[in-house]
Protein backbone atom coordinates (compact mmCIF):
# COMPACT_ATOMS: atom_id res chain seq x y z
CA UNK A 1 0.00 0.00 0.00
CA UNK A 2 1.41 3.37 -0.90
CA UNK A 3 2.88 5.80 2.00
CA UNK A 4 0.49 8.84 1.91
CA UNK A 5 3.02 10.50 4.93
CA UNK A 6 4.60 13.45 4.23
CA UNK A 7 8.01 14.99 6.35
CA UNK A 8 7.74 18.88 5.53
CA UNK A 9 9.89 21.81 6.94
CA UNK A 10 10.66 19.22 10.40
CA UNK A 11 7.02 18.00 10.51
CA UNK A 12 5.58 14.50 9.98
CA UNK A 13 1.90 14.50 8.49
CA UNK A 14 0.07 11.30 7.87
CA UNK A 15 -1.13 12.32 4.75
CA UNK A 16 -0.93 15.67 2.65
CA UNK A 17 -4.44 16.60 3.38
CA UNK A 18 -4.57 19.84 5.73
CA UNK A 19 -7.68 21.96 6.38
CA UNK A 20 -6.91 25.64 5.38
CA UNK A 21 -7.43 28.34 6.72
CA UNK A 22 -11.31 29.82 7.32
CA UNK A 23 -14.43 28.42 8.93
CA UNK A 24 -13.14 24.83 9.08
CA UNK A 25 -10.44 25.95 11.31
CA UNK A 26 -12.27 28.40 13.33
CA UNK A 27 -12.62 26.95 16.71
CA UNK A 28 -11.21 24.15 18.91
CA UNK A 29 -14.64 22.14 18.37
CA UNK A 30 -14.27 21.68 14.47
CA UNK A 31 -10.44 21.21 14.34
CA UNK A 32 -10.85 18.22 17.06
CA UNK A 33 -13.11 17.02 14.68
CA UNK A 34 -10.81 17.19 11.69
CA UNK A 35 -8.39 15.61 13.99
CA UNK A 36 -10.40 12.88 14.68
CA UNK A 37 -11.25 12.35 10.68
CA UNK A 38 -7.70 12.01 9.82
CA UNK A 39 -6.98 15.30 8.12
CA UNK A 40 -2.94 15.48 8.06
CA UNK A 41 -2.80 19.16 9.84
CA UNK A 42 -4.90 21.63 10.49
CA UNK A 43 -4.29 25.33 9.74
CA UNK A 44 -6.70 27.54 12.00
CA UNK A 45 -8.80 30.50 11.50
CA UNK A 46 -6.31 33.37 10.62
CA UNK A 47 -5.87 35.36 14.70
CA UNK A 48 -4.86 38.58 15.34
CA UNK A 49 -4.03 40.55 18.80
CA UNK A 50 -7.24 42.92 17.89
CA UNK A 51 -10.21 40.69 17.71
CA UNK A 52 -12.54 43.28 19.19
CA UNK A 53 -12.11 45.07 15.60
CA UNK A 54 -13.46 41.93 13.64
CA UNK A 55 -17.14 42.28 12.91
CA UNK A 56 -18.46 40.00 10.18
CA UNK A 57 -22.02 40.13 8.37
CA UNK A 58 -24.20 37.99 7.60
CA UNK A 59 -25.39 36.63 4.53
CA UNK A 60 -21.14 36.52 3.68
CA UNK A 61 -21.13 33.94 1.49
CA UNK A 62 -22.52 33.82 -2.61
CA UNK A 63 -22.53 30.25 -4.65
CA UNK A 64 -22.08 29.45 -8.05
CA UNK A 65 -23.60 26.70 -9.77
CA UNK A 66 -22.98 24.74 -12.67
CA UNK A 67 -25.79 24.77 -15.18
CA UNK A 68 -28.79 22.96 -14.99
CA UNK A 69 -27.16 20.98 -11.99
CA UNK A 70 -26.95 21.80 -7.70
CA UNK A 71 -23.18 20.98 -8.27
CA UNK A 72 -21.06 24.08 -6.78
CA UNK A 73 -18.30 25.18 -9.02
CA UNK A 74 -17.31 28.50 -7.34
CA UNK A 75 -17.56 30.01 -3.71
CA UNK A 76 -17.33 33.75 -2.65
CA UNK A 77 -17.15 35.10 0.89
CA UNK A 78 -16.64 38.39 2.19
CA UNK A 79 -15.87 36.72 6.03
CA UNK A 80 -13.34 38.18 7.85
CA UNK A 81 -10.50 36.92 9.96
CA UNK A 82 -11.12 35.39 13.27
CA UNK A 83 -13.16 37.61 15.97
CA UNK A 84 -12.43 35.54 18.72
CA UNK A 85 -9.87 36.98 20.97
CA UNK A 86 -5.94 35.92 21.63
CA UNK A 87 -6.86 34.83 24.46
CA UNK A 88 -9.31 32.62 23.36
CA UNK A 89 -6.85 30.74 21.09
CA UNK A 90 -3.95 30.60 23.37
CA UNK A 91 -6.18 28.35 25.73
CA UNK A 92 -7.64 26.47 22.81
CA UNK A 93 -3.97 25.77 21.15
CA UNK A 94 -2.97 24.04 24.60
CA UNK A 95 -6.02 22.18 24.53
CA UNK A 96 -5.96 20.46 21.55
CA UNK A 97 -2.21 20.18 21.38
CA UNK A 98 -2.75 18.53 24.71
CA UNK A 99 -5.63 16.35 23.00
CA UNK A 100 -3.58 15.89 19.99
CA UNK A 101 0.31 15.85 20.73
CA UNK A 102 1.14 13.74 17.61
CA UNK A 103 -1.20 16.04 14.94
CA UNK A 104 0.33 19.67 13.36
CA UNK A 105 -1.27 22.47 13.98
CA UNK A 106 -0.56 25.27 12.22
CA UNK A 107 -1.31 29.04 13.42
CA UNK A 108 -2.70 31.19 10.96
CA UNK A 109 -1.77 35.01 12.13
CA UNK A 110 -2.55 38.71 10.09
CA UNK A 111 -0.92 41.43 11.82
CA UNK A 112 -0.80 45.40 10.82
CA UNK A 113 2.77 46.33 9.91
CA UNK A 114 4.91 46.95 13.21
CA UNK A 115 7.24 44.33 14.53
CA UNK A 116 6.19 44.63 17.98
CA UNK A 117 2.64 43.14 16.93
CA UNK A 118 4.20 40.29 14.83
CA UNK A 119 6.90 39.53 17.55
CA UNK A 120 4.10 39.49 20.08
CA UNK A 121 1.59 36.92 18.48
CA UNK A 122 3.94 34.75 17.13
CA UNK A 123 5.50 34.41 20.95
CA UNK A 124 2.58 34.39 22.53
CA UNK A 125 1.32 31.12 20.29
CA UNK A 126 4.61 29.37 19.81
CA UNK A 127 4.41 29.07 23.67
CA UNK A 128 1.36 27.28 23.49
CA UNK A 129 2.85 24.74 21.77
CA UNK A 130 1.43 25.08 17.99
CA UNK A 131 3.72 23.59 15.33
CA UNK A 132 4.25 25.97 13.13
CA UNK A 133 2.61 29.15 11.50
CA UNK A 134 1.21 30.43 8.42
CA UNK A 135 1.38 34.15 7.78
CA UNK A 136 -1.87 35.31 6.34
CA UNK A 137 -0.60 38.44 3.46
CA UNK A 138 -3.30 37.36 1.00
CA UNK A 139 -6.91 38.03 2.16
CA UNK A 140 -8.42 39.88 -0.50
CA UNK A 141 -10.98 41.43 1.50
CA UNK A 142 -11.53 43.71 4.84
CA UNK A 143 -9.16 45.70 6.68
CA UNK A 144 -7.37 47.01 3.76
CA UNK A 145 -7.00 50.15 5.88
CA UNK A 146 -4.59 48.49 8.00
CA UNK A 147 -2.31 47.16 5.65
CA UNK A 148 -3.00 43.72 6.58
CA UNK A 149 -3.88 40.69 4.62
CA UNK A 150 -3.18 41.31 0.60
CA UNK A 151 -2.62 44.56 1.12
CA UNK A 152 0.73 44.11 2.81
CA UNK A 153 1.20 41.09 0.54
CA UNK A 154 1.35 42.87 -3.06
CA UNK A 155 4.35 44.46 -1.21
CA UNK A 156 7.53 42.33 -1.50
CA UNK A 157 9.92 45.06 0.44
CA UNK A 158 7.15 44.66 3.27
CA UNK A 159 7.37 40.94 3.55
CA UNK A 160 10.62 41.17 2.94
CA UNK A 161 10.78 43.01 6.63
CA UNK A 162 7.85 41.06 8.12
CA UNK A 163 9.26 37.66 7.55
CA UNK A 164 12.40 38.68 9.07
CA UNK A 165 10.52 39.95 11.85
CA UNK A 166 9.09 36.55 12.51
CA UNK A 167 11.97 34.44 11.35
CA UNK A 168 13.78 36.75 14.66
CA UNK A 169 10.48 35.09 17.34
CA UNK A 170 10.88 32.16 16.27
CA UNK A 171 12.63 28.84 15.50
CA UNK A 172 9.40 27.06 14.20
CA UNK A 173 8.83 26.51 10.87
CA UNK A 174 6.35 29.32 8.77
CA UNK A 175 4.80 29.79 5.51
CA UNK A 176 3.85 32.77 3.70
CA UNK A 177 0.20 32.66 2.14
CA UNK A 178 0.30 34.48 -1.10
CA UNK A 179 -2.36 36.50 -2.73
CA UNK A 180 -3.16 35.38 -6.28
CA UNK A 181 -4.69 39.36 -6.78
CA UNK A 182 -1.34 39.99 -8.27
CA UNK A 183 0.43 40.06 -11.71
CA UNK A 184 3.99 38.02 -10.81
CA UNK A 185 3.25 36.16 -7.44
CA UNK A 186 6.50 34.74 -7.70
CA UNK A 187 8.15 38.04 -6.53
CA UNK A 188 6.38 38.31 -3.15
CA UNK A 189 7.49 34.89 -2.70
CA UNK A 190 10.81 35.01 -3.46
CA UNK A 191 11.04 37.33 -0.39
CA UNK A 192 9.73 35.95 1.76
CA UNK A 193 11.83 32.91 1.29
CA UNK A 194 14.60 35.24 1.17
CA UNK A 195 13.63 36.49 4.55
CA UNK A 196 13.23 32.75 6.21
CA UNK A 197 10.00 31.53 5.06
CA UNK A 198 10.15 27.68 5.14
CA UNK A 199 7.13 27.80 2.57
CA UNK A 200 4.81 28.95 0.85
CA UNK A 201 1.18 28.61 1.10
CA UNK A 202 -0.58 29.36 -2.13
CA UNK A 203 -3.10 30.66 -2.96
CA UNK A 204 -5.84 32.06 -0.82
CA UNK A 205 -8.79 33.49 -2.45
CA UNK A 206 -9.03 35.70 -6.04
CA UNK A 207 -10.93 39.14 -5.42
CA UNK A 208 -14.22 38.76 -7.29
CA UNK A 209 -17.83 39.73 -7.52
CA UNK A 210 -20.16 36.79 -7.65
CA UNK A 211 -22.87 38.22 -9.88
CA UNK A 212 -25.87 40.75 -9.68
CA UNK A 213 -29.38 39.47 -8.51
CA UNK A 214 -31.00 40.30 -11.65
CA UNK A 215 -34.39 40.35 -9.82
CA UNK A 216 -33.21 43.08 -7.09
CA UNK A 217 -30.07 44.79 -9.61
CA UNK A 218 -28.08 43.90 -6.40
CA UNK A 219 -24.74 42.48 -6.23
CA UNK A 220 -24.46 39.14 -4.48
CA UNK A 221 -24.04 37.95 -1.24
CA UNK A 222 -26.03 41.64 -0.43
CA UNK A 223 -26.26 42.70 3.26
CA UNK A 224 -28.99 45.13 3.83
CA UNK A 225 -28.90 45.88 -0.18
CA UNK A 226 -25.25 46.07 -0.38
CA UNK A 227 -22.27 44.13 -1.15
CA UNK A 228 -18.18 44.21 -1.80
CA UNK A 229 -15.62 42.39 -3.68
CA UNK A 230 -14.96 39.43 -2.06
CA UNK A 231 -12.89 36.23 -2.38
CA UNK A 232 -13.65 33.72 -4.98
CA UNK A 233 -12.81 30.07 -4.23
CA UNK A 234 -13.96 26.31 -5.17
CA UNK A 235 -12.89 23.81 -7.98
CA UNK A 236 -13.10 26.74 -10.68
CA UNK A 237 -10.72 28.25 -9.56
CA UNK A 238 -8.28 25.17 -9.49
CA UNK A 239 -6.46 26.16 -12.86
CA UNK A 240 -5.25 29.47 -11.92
CA UNK A 241 -4.12 27.96 -8.84
CA UNK A 242 -2.40 25.10 -10.81
CA UNK A 243 -0.58 27.44 -12.81
CA UNK A 244 0.83 30.01 -9.84
CA UNK A 245 2.05 26.65 -8.01
CA UNK A 246 3.86 25.94 -11.34
CA UNK A 247 5.23 29.19 -11.37
CA UNK A 248 6.14 29.08 -7.72
CA UNK A 249 7.75 25.67 -8.09
CA UNK A 250 10.07 26.63 -11.41
CA UNK A 251 11.12 29.61 -9.15
CA UNK A 252 11.80 27.61 -6.19
CA UNK A 253 13.07 23.90 -7.44
CA UNK A 254 14.15 24.93 -11.09
CA UNK A 255 15.76 28.09 -11.54
CA UNK A 256 18.51 27.95 -8.94
CA UNK A 257 19.24 25.32 -5.77
CA UNK A 258 18.37 28.43 -2.82
CA UNK A 259 15.18 26.91 -1.75
CA UNK A 260 14.77 23.34 -2.44
CA UNK A 261 14.70 22.70 0.85
CA UNK A 262 11.50 25.10 1.27
CA UNK A 263 8.01 23.83 0.31
CA UNK A 264 4.76 24.63 -1.32
CA UNK A 265 1.38 24.29 0.65
CA UNK A 266 -1.49 24.28 -2.39
CA UNK A 267 -4.60 25.49 -2.02
CA UNK A 268 -7.19 25.91 -4.59
CA UNK A 269 -10.35 23.97 -5.49
CA UNK A 270 -8.88 20.62 -3.92
CA UNK A 271 -12.02 18.22 -3.45
CA UNK A 272 -10.46 14.85 -4.59
CA UNK A 273 -7.54 12.98 -4.21
CA UNK A 274 -7.01 13.10 -8.36
CA UNK A 275 -6.91 16.90 -7.78
CA UNK A 276 -4.15 17.00 -5.02
CA UNK A 277 -2.09 14.66 -7.02
CA UNK A 278 -1.93 17.56 -9.42
CA UNK A 279 -0.67 19.85 -7.55
CA UNK A 280 1.90 17.36 -5.74
CA UNK A 281 2.95 17.13 -9.76
CA UNK A 282 3.79 20.20 -9.63
CA UNK A 283 5.72 20.04 -6.52
CA UNK A 284 3.80 20.75 -3.82
CA UNK A 285 3.97 18.87 -0.27
CA UNK A 286 1.28 19.39 1.10
CA UNK A 287 -2.55 20.45 -0.22
CA UNK A 288 -4.98 22.58 1.45
CA UNK A 289 -8.95 22.50 1.79
CA UNK A 290 -11.29 25.21 2.80
CA UNK A 291 -14.20 25.58 0.54
CA UNK A 292 -14.25 21.28 0.12
CA UNK A 293 -14.75 21.08 3.35
CA UNK A 294 -17.67 23.46 3.75
CA UNK A 295 -19.81 21.41 0.83
CA UNK A 296 -18.76 17.80 1.64
CA UNK A 297 -17.44 17.86 5.48
CA UNK A 298 -14.97 16.50 7.45
CA UNK A 299 -15.06 12.85 6.31
CA UNK A 300 -14.42 13.98 3.02
CA UNK A 301 -10.50 13.31 3.65
CA UNK A 302 -10.93 9.56 3.51
CA UNK A 303 -12.32 8.99 -0.07
CA UNK A 304 -9.83 11.93 -0.79
CA UNK A 305 -7.21 9.62 0.73
CA UNK A 306 -8.49 6.43 -0.97
CA UNK A 307 -8.41 8.27 -4.47
CA UNK A 308 -4.68 9.62 -3.89
CA UNK A 309 -3.60 6.13 -3.03
CA UNK A 310 -5.62 4.74 -5.83
CA UNK A 311 -3.36 7.07 -8.12
CA UNK A 312 -0.31 5.68 -6.61
CA UNK A 313 -1.22 2.31 -7.34
CA UNK A 314 -1.60 2.95 -11.00
CA UNK A 315 1.55 4.53 -11.36
CA UNK A 316 3.49 2.34 -8.92
CA UNK A 317 4.28 4.94 -6.45
CA UNK A 318 4.87 4.26 -2.93
CA UNK A 319 5.51 7.98 -1.61
CA UNK A 320 4.24 10.91 -2.26
CA UNK A 321 8.46 12.22 -3.08
CA UNK A 322 8.60 9.85 -5.68
CA UNK A 323 6.47 11.59 -8.17
CA UNK A 324 6.34 15.27 -6.57
CA UNK A 325 7.10 18.02 -9.24
CA UNK A 326 7.58 15.22 -11.53
CA UNK A 327 5.21 17.23 -14.04
CA UNK A 328 7.20 20.48 -13.83
CA UNK A 329 9.81 19.30 -16.62
CA UNK A 330 6.81 19.17 -19.16
CA UNK A 331 6.16 22.83 -19.42
CA UNK A 332 7.97 24.83 -21.84
CA UNK A 333 8.02 28.16 -24.07
CA UNK A 334 5.65 28.30 -27.03
CA UNK A 335 9.04 28.64 -29.59
CA UNK A 336 10.04 25.34 -28.38
CA UNK A 337 6.76 23.66 -28.81
CA UNK A 338 6.78 25.29 -32.71
CA UNK A 339 10.54 23.53 -32.65
CA UNK A 340 9.00 20.12 -30.93
CA UNK A 341 6.47 19.41 -33.25
CA UNK A 342 8.33 20.15 -36.68
CA UNK A 343 10.87 18.14 -35.55
CA UNK A 344 8.10 15.12 -35.02
CA UNK A 345 6.48 16.06 -37.90
CA UNK A 346 9.85 15.43 -39.67
CA UNK A 347 10.75 12.37 -37.59
CA UNK A 348 7.43 11.12 -39.03
CA UNK A 349 7.72 12.23 -42.37
CA UNK A 350 11.73 9.96 -42.56
CA UNK A 351 9.96 6.92 -41.00
CA UNK A 352 7.35 6.76 -43.73
CA UNK A 353 9.39 7.12 -46.42
CA UNK A 354 10.56 3.95 -47.87
CA UNK A 355 14.45 3.42 -47.46
CA UNK A 356 14.61 -0.89 -47.59
CA UNK A 357 12.04 -3.49 -49.36
CA UNK A 358 10.76 -4.61 -45.81
CA UNK A 359 9.08 -1.08 -45.19
CA UNK A 360 6.57 -2.01 -48.44
CA UNK A 361 2.56 -2.65 -46.93
CA UNK A 362 0.34 -4.10 -48.93
CA UNK A 363 -2.31 -1.36 -47.41
CA UNK A 364 -0.76 1.56 -47.87
CA UNK A 365 1.12 0.35 -51.25
CA UNK A 366 0.21 3.17 -53.78
CA UNK A 367 0.46 5.70 -50.80
CA UNK A 368 3.89 4.71 -50.37
CA UNK A 369 4.77 5.12 -54.06
CA UNK A 370 3.77 8.63 -54.63
CA UNK A 371 5.86 9.29 -51.47
CA UNK A 372 8.90 7.95 -53.91
CA UNK A 373 7.89 9.81 -56.88
CA UNK A 374 9.89 13.26 -57.54
CA UNK A 375 7.87 15.17 -60.20
CA UNK A 376 4.78 15.21 -58.83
Amino acid sequence: MPDLSVQVNGLKLPNPFVIASGPPGTNANVISKAFDEGWGGVVCKTVCLEADKIINVAPRYARMRAQNSKEVIGWENIELISDRSIEVWEDEFKRLKDAYPDRVLIASVMEEYGKDRWSEIIERCAACGVDGFELNFSCPHGLPERAMGAAMGQNPELLREVCAWVREATDLPFWAKMTPNITHITEPARASLESGADGIAAINTILSVMGVNLDTLRPEPTVEGYSLPGGYSGKAVRPIALRMVMELATMMFGESEAFLDRSISAIGGVESGEDAAQFILLGASTVQVCTGVMIHGYGHVKPMCDQLESFMDKHGFESIEEFRGHALKYFSTHAELVERQRDAREKKKQEREIGKDTQWEGDRFVEQSDMLVSNK
